[in-house]
């Protein structure tokens, strides 16, 4: 079993920056491909980014390129996803995931293990 808390959501205004943390403990972190997804009322979840094992090559969304950015701490079996110039639509319950694989996977159903989430706010 992993354990997956979320962290540092928040409201914030347009154009403002907020940094999400999942920190992770149960199995040996650093044999997980780490996700982010979001989930907006009455939307389906979607991918927002991805990390390997190594944290060498992440993985985003469209949407959020140049905007994100995801990175994790092997030490300290975290995962950040920095996130600037938000816009109202980024507005959302954001999850944290795991797979254990070392492979991206942008496919939430694929994830083994999940957070509870954290809401993100983002007013105009």
């Amino acid at each position: 079993q992993v354990q997956l808390v979320e962290s540092g959501g928040g409201l914030v205004q347009a154009g403002g920056s907020l940094r999400l943390s999942c920190a992770a403990s149960g199995r040996t972190f650093n044999n997980y491909t780490m996700g982010w997804f979001r989930q907006a009322p009455g939307q389906e979840r979607e991918f927002v980014a991805a990390i390997g094992r190594s944290g060498d090559t992440p993985y985003y969304a469209d949407f959020v390129k140049g905007r994100f950015t995801l990175s994790r701490d092997n030490a300290k079996n975290t995962v950040y996803l920095q996130m600037n110039s938000l816009k109202p639509e980024d507005t959302a319950v954001y999850y944290c995931a795991a797979i254990y694989s070392d492979y991206i996977e942008a496919f939430a159903k694929r994830y083994d293990y999940w957070g509870q989430g954290t809401q993100v706010t983002v007013s105009s």
